[in-house]
C-alpha cells in the first residue's frame, strides 16, 4: 500500500475492519418477528460468519435461544464490528462507548440524523460526526440498510427475502439501501453474482470514496457499480476511482440529484453552460467513472465486464439470421463510437465462400455485418470471423432458451461457440433484439458460458459497449498523460502568485477588468490583442494612431461585466475623430446605464477581423470543482450550446480531443473549401489555460474568454474579451 496516498491508505484500513471483523455486536437486537433488529439478526447468522455474534441489549438474557448481554464490558471478548439497531439518540453515546472498548468498525441503521433538516436531527447528527471524528473508527451509515460481504460471510444487510450470498466479482456501494437491494435481485435473475455490498446511507463516517478506495485493491473484485446522490470528498472520490481504473477495474456509477438551476453561476457565461451532467461526465470520465442514463444500462455494463473483461475496442463484427437486424444494430450503433469495419481481405473471401453470395440478404458481409441464411454453418462463420484481427468484439444476435426444446440444438451450438472463443482468445457478445427475462433453465444454461456476454435490447447494449470501449480508450490515455503531466515542471508566475495573495485576504469574489484579465492570459502565453487604457480623448488618440486603424473602444473597470448590454463597447472606429466621438458616447451610455462606481479608463484595443469566434473558460462547478470549456463563441454561444468539457490540467491531446468534440471544428477544420486553423494552436492556448487556472487554485472562481478568435494558417488564437473572477468565496 505504499504507493497508495495517505487518504486513501486510511480510506482502506478503516473498510478492512468493517468488512472483514473478528466478531459482530448487534447492539439493540430482538427476536421480534418482522422488526429490522430480528432481520440482521437472522440474516447475521445464516452466510457463513466464521467469528462470534453477540447481542447486547440490556433489556434481554437472551435473543433466538442465545446469550445477550447487558453492555459491551460483559462481552466475552473486545467487540471489533458493532451493528446498532437502536433508535438514533442512542447511537452517539452508544458508538462512544463500542470505540473506548475496542470497536474498529460500525454499522448505524437508523435515520433521524437531519436527513429532513429539523434542527434535533441536525444536533444529533454533529454529535455523531464528532464520535466519528474523535474515536477514528470506520462507520457506515447513518440511515443505511446494512452490507453483505460474502468472502467473509458478514451479512446484515435487512431484506426480507432470500439472500444467495457467495463470492463474486461484483460489488455494489451506494447511497441508497433500496436500489442495492433491487440491483442484487435484478443481477441474480441474470445470473450474476454480487460479492459485496455496501449501503452508504447518510454518510457521516465512511462515503462512498472510501468503499472504492478499498474495493479498487480488492481482488475478488472485478467491477464497482456505484448510486450516487452526491459527492462528500471529490478529491478523494476522483482518486480512488484513479485507483481502481489504474487496476483495471471500471467504476460504473448512476448519479441522480442533477438539477441544473442549481448549479449555475450568475457572472459569466461560462458558468451558465455548466450543465450537471456534462461536467459531471467531463470530470469523472477522466479518472474511470462510467456514468450509466439508466439502471438496466449499468445491468448491460456489468453483464460485459464480468463475462467480457476489459479493455474493449470499437470495432464490431456482426452476425444474424435476420437481414432486419442489420439496420436495427446499425442504427443502434449510430453516433455511439461503435463502428463495423471492413473485414480482412482473407476473412471475406473465406466467409463469402462458405455462405454464398446472392441470398436475399444481398452480400453476405457487407460492412462487417453478416447475415446467414440458415444455422448450418454458424460455428464455422464464427471460426472464420475470430481470424479478422481488426474486430475487437464479436456481436451475434440470438438469444438463451426460456426452457428446454425452445431452441433445437441452441444449447450445444452456444456451447460450441464458447468455447471456440474462449480458445481463440476473443470477446463474443449475444444480442437480443428484446429484453427477457431469465428463467432457472436459462439461469443454468448461461452458468455454463462465462467467457461470452449475454446482452439485452440492442440500444442500451450497444451504447454499454461503447461506453466501455470509451471507458478502455481513456484508461490508455491516462497511462500517457500521467507520465507527460508528472515530467512537466512549471512554476506558478508572479502574478497568479500575487493575485492568490491578494484573494487570500479579500473579503469576497472580486473581478480583474479587462485589461489586468488579459495581460494575466499573456503571462501564460496566450495571445491577447494589442492594447492600452486611456484617460482622455486626447491620449485615446494617440493610443489608436500607435496601434493602427481600425480600433475598438471599451469602457474598463472591475465593476462592470457586460459591456456591450449598455453600449460600453464601439466596434470599427477607422480615423481621430471616429475615437473622440466613441469615447464620449461611452461614457454617456456608462452615466445613463446607472453604473455604480468609478471607470479604470477607456480601453483602445486592436480590432481583429475574420477569424472563427470560439469561447473558452473555466468554471468552478459546485459539486465538481474547476473544469475547462472550449466551445462556439461569439453570437453562436447562447444560441447553440456547443461546448465541451475537461478536468483540469488538459494536456495537448486531452485538448485536441476536446476541440474535434465541438462542431464548430467542423469550421475550423476548413469548411467547404476554406483555410484550415491550426488546431494545435489552440490546444496549446487551452493547455495555457488549464495551467493558470490550476496555479490560481482555490483563489480562482472562474474565466470567461469570449470570443477567442482562432485565424487560419499558422496564427495563433487571440483573446479579444476576457474576465477573470477570483475570491475566498471560491475555496468552499
Amino acid at each position: 500500500m505504499s504507493d497508495i496516498e495517505p487518504s486513501l491508505a486510511t480510506a482502506i484500513k478503516k473498510v478492512g475492519a468493517l468488512v472483514h471483523p473478528r466478531n459482530v455486536v448487534l447492539v439493540g437486537a430482538s427476536d421480534r418477528p418482522g422488526s429490522w433488529p430480528a432481520t440482521v439478526w437472522k440474516t447475521a447468522h445464516e452466510h457463513g460468519f466464521k467469528g462470534r455474534i453477540y447481542a447486547v441489549n440490556p433489556n434481554r438474557d437472551t435473543i433466538g435461544g442465545e446469550p445477550c448481554y447487558k453492555d459491551f464490558a460483559s462481552l466475552p471478548e473486545k467487540p471489533d464490528h458493532v451493528a446498532f439497531l437502536t433508535p438514533a439518540q442512542h447511537v452517539p453515546a452508544g458508538l462512544a462507548a463500542a470505540a473506548a472498548a475496542g470497536a474498529r468498525s460500525a454499522t448505524v441503521f437508523a435515520s433521524g440524523f437531519g436527513e429532513d433538516g429539523s434542527p434535533d436531527g441536525l444536533r444529533l447528527a454533529a454529535e455523531l460526526a464528532r464520535v466519528v471524528e474523535e474515536t477514528g473508527i470506520g462507520v457506515t451509515g447513518p440511515n443505511c440498510t446494512g452490507n453483505i460481504i460474502a468472502d467473509s460471510g458478514v451479512v446484515t444487510l435487512v431484506d426480507h427475502r432470500k439472500l444467495n450470498v457467495a463470492p463474486g466479482v461484483v460489488s455494489l456501494v451506494g447511497q441508497s439501501g433500496g436500489v442495492l437491494l433491487y440491483a442484487n435481485h435484478i443481477l441474480a435473475d441474470r445470473g450474476i453474482q454480487i460479492g459485496k455490498l455496501i449501503t452508504s446511507g447518510n454518510e457521516i463516517g465512511l462515503n462512498c470514496a472510501d468503499y472504492i478506495a478499498y474495493l479498487a485493491q480488492d481482488d475478488a473484485t472485478r467491477v464497482i457499480f456505484c448510486y450516487l446522490e452526491s459527492i462528500k470528498d471529490l478529491g478523494k472520490f476522483k482518486a480512488a476511482c484513479a485507483l481502481a481504473r489504474d487496476n483495471g477495474k471500471p467504476v460504473i456509477v448512476f448519479k441522480i440529484g442533477a438539477s441544473e438551476e442549481g448549479r449555475k453561476a450568475a457572472m459569466t457565461h461560462t458558468g451558465a453552460l455548466a450543465g450537471s451532467s456534462a461536467v459531471f461526465d467531463a470530470v469523472l470520465q477522466d479518472v474511470g467513472v462510467l456514468r450509466a442514463d439508466s439502471l438496466d444500462e449499468a445491468v448491460e455494463m456489468i453483464e460485459l465486464v464480468v463475462h467480457l473483461g476489459v479493455p474493449i475496442g470499437f470495432n464490431i463484427g456482426a452476425m444474424s439470421l435476420s437481414g432486419a437486424y442489420r439496420g436495427i444494430l446499425v442504427d443502434a450503433a449510430a453516433g455511439s463510437g461503435m463502428k463495423f469495419p471492413p473485414l480482412a481481405d482473407d476473412v471475406e473471401t473465406r466467409l463469402t465462400a462458405l455462405l454464398g453470395v446472392g441470398s436475399s440478404a444481398g452480400n453476405p458481409t457487407d460492412g462487417g455485418f453478416t447475415v446467414l441464411t440458415s444455422v448450418e454453418k454458424y460455428i464455422e462463420a464464427v471460426d472464420i470471423f475470430c481470424d479478422d484481427p481488426n474486430l475487437d468484439v464479436l456481436v451475434l444476435q440470438a438469444e438463451l432458451p426460456r426452457e428446454e426444446g425452445m431452441a433445437a440444438h441452441w444449447e450445444e451450438r452456444f456451447q460450441g461457440i464458447h468455447d471456440l472463443v474462449t480458445r481463440r482468445g476473443k470477446k463474443l457478445a449475444f444480442i437480443s433484439m428484446f429484453s427477457r427475462m431469465y428463467t432457472d433453465y436459462t439461469r443454468k444454461l448461461r452458468a455454463d458460458l462465462p467467457n461470452v456476454a449475454f446482452i439485452h435490447e440492442t440500444t442500451k447494449s450497444v451504447s454499454a459497449l461503447a461506453r466501455l470501449a470509451r471507458w478502455s480508450q481513456l484508461a490508455e490515455r491516462a497511462k500517457r498523460e500521467a507520465a507527460a503531466i508528472s515530467n512537466e515542471k512549471r512554476q506558478a508566475s508572479a502574478a497568479a502568485i500575487a493575485l492568490r495573495q491578494r484573494a487570500g485576504v479579500s473579503s469576497g469574489t472580486f473581478l480583474l477588468n479587462e485589461r489586468d484579465s488579459k495581460q494575466l492570459l499573456g503571462a501564460y502565453g496566450m495571445a491577447v490583442t494589442r492594447e492600452e487604457v486611456a484617460g482622455s480623448e486626447d491620449e485615446a488618440v494617440r493610443l489608436a494612431d500607435a496601434i493602427g486603424y481600425p480600433v475598438v473602444l471599451k469602457a474598463v473597470s472591475d465593476r462592470l461585466y457586460h459591456k456591450s448590454d449598455i453600449g460600453a463597447v464601439q466596434l470599427g472606429l477607422g480615423n481621430a475623430d471616429a475615437v473622440r466621438a466613441a469615447y464620449r458616447l461611452i461614457h454617456e451610455n456608462v452615466a445613463r446605464s446607472g453604473f455604480k462606481g468609478e471607470l479604470d479608463g477607456i480601453l483602445v484595443c486592436q480590432q481583429i477581423d475574420g477569424g472563427t469566434e470560439l469561447v473558452a473558460g473555466i468554471q468552478r462547478d459546485p459539486e465538481m470543482g474547476p473544469v475547462l470549456m472550449v466551445g462556439s463563441g461569439g453570437v453562436l454561444l447562447e444560441l447553440m450550446q456547443d461546448v465541451a468539457f475537461a478536468p483540469l490540467p488538459v494536456s495537448r491531446e486531452r485538448a485536441l480531443e476536446l476541440i474535434r468534440s465541438t462542431r464548430i471544428s467542423k469550421l475550423l477544420g476548413g469548411y467547404r473549401g476554406e483555410a484550415a486553423h491550426d488546431l494545435a494552436r489552440v490546444a496549446d492556448s487551452l493547455v495555457a489555460l488549464g495551467n493558470l487556472a490550476v496555479d490560481l487554485g482555490d483563489a480562482l472562481e472562474s474565466i470567461d474568454i469570449n470570443p477567442l478568435v482562432s485565424r487560419a494558417g499558422d496564427k495563433d488564437p487571440i483573446a479579444l474579451d476576457a474576465v477573470v473572477v477570483l475570491g475566498r468565496e471560491a475555496a468552499h
